[in-house]
């Protein structure tokens, strides 16, 4: 059970231009219903695409402008976004990410003499970055690989992401 995520900045996008288009339509049809000069006037707007040939730059740059829009829409729509819950090798159960991202650092910041921890979760990777107030950083870096490990063992994700470690030290002067 992989659920990626939604792709509603896309979506919305071209929702709002829709419907920019058709308030533009429904507020002319109104005026012209009343009697009132409309907005936007058959007459202009067929004019001014009769007056304009296809090898003019407006056309040529709204023409580019669609098309890498087009694209750029269109790829949104076919790759998958980034998975929002991590399979877990029992029958139909998964974690969500940020949970697993949460349940991951506070492991890590119950290690002795670690002071903050900011964990990034890739697909195979669990990156660690770990402040300290030690001078002395011997084997902090092998207990916080050691207590994420064990808690990712507990967990049971389908892939587990391999843990990286890195310590970084406030030393006196």
């Amino acid at each position: 059970m992989t659920r990626h995520s939604r792709r509603s900045l896309p979506a919305m996008l071209v929702a709002l231009v829709v419907l920019a288009a058709c308030v533009l339509v429904a507020v002319s049809a109104i005026q012209f219903l009343v009697g009132q000069r409309p907005l936007l006037t058959y007459d202009a707007l067929a004019g001014a695409v009769h007056d304009t040939s296809w090898s003019e730059l407006p056309v040529v740059l709204g023409g580019g402008a669609a098309v890498v829009i087009g694209l750029v829409l269109l790829y949104n729509a076919v790759i998958p976004g980034k998975p929002t819950v991590v399979p877990l090798d029992g029958p139909d159960s998964g974690a969500v990410r940020h949970s697993l991202r949460r349940t991951l650092r506070a492991s890590a910041a119950e290690v002795d003499g670690v002071a903050s921890v900011k964990l990034k979760l890739r697909r195979k990777k669990a990156i660690t970055k770990v402040r300290t107030n030690r001078t002395n950083t011997d084997g902090l870096a092998d207990a916080v690989r050691a207590a994420v490990s064990q808690r990712l063992d507990r967990i049971g994700p389908v892939t587990r992401p391999a843990v990286r470690v890195r310590v970084v030290s406030k030393r006196s002067k």
